[in-house]
């Protein structure tokens, strides 16, 4: 029987440094997406969602690929999610970006998903700055479907970083 771990923040940032490695940036979205948020990890996670641009996606599942991983789910150009026994699960998401910087992912009915270029930010896993998605990105993609209890609690997360009070900047212009 094959056995697939937890993604644990080591791989996190195992999977992120590989990528980085050649030349594809990659945010953080999903339950790790919303640990970066909050800065620090607040569940188990099975995967690791990234979004990418779509130019990269080849070199992206080549430096997965030498880490490991092997394509499960291929629901290219949408997605397509790849494991690797003992480290988990990587769930890409490639975006294609227009000139206002804002990212577009292709939908299984056709359409495509707007990522305004606002929602690409940054957050900390264990310690160490990341690439993620905004409070609002997320909440918008926690939308429209029955929540299973991880995303209840990811949720919960996510409208108490919503309700906190955004610092000002005090200093004199």
């Amino acid at each position: 029987m094959t056995s697939f771990a937890d993604m644990g923040a080591d791989e996190v940032h195992t999977v992120l440094a590989a990528l980085a490695a050649v030349g594809c940036r990659a945010w953080i979205g999903g339950g790790w997406g919303v640990d970066a948020l909050v800065g620090h990890q607040t569940r188990a996670h099975r995967d690791l969602d990234l979004a990418v641009a779509a130019e990269h996606e080849a070199a992206a599942l080549r430096a997965l690929g030498r880490l490991g991983y092997v394509v499960e789910t291929d629901w290219r150009p949408v997605r397509v999610e790849v494991v690797a026994e003992g480290r988990g699960r990587v769930d890409l998401h490639p975006l294609t970006f227009d000139e206002a910087g804002d990212g577009h992912q292709a939908g299984l009915d056709g359409g495509s998903f707007r990522w305004p270029s606002g929602c690409f930010t940054t957050g900390t896993i264990a310690g160490r700055r990341v690439d993620c998605i905004s409070v609002a990105q997320q909440l918008l993609f926690h939308s429209g479907y029955e929540p299973r209890d991880v995303d209840r609690a990811d949720l919960a997360w996510l409208h108490r970083l919503a309700a906190r009070p955004v610092p000002s900047d005090d200093r004199e212009p």
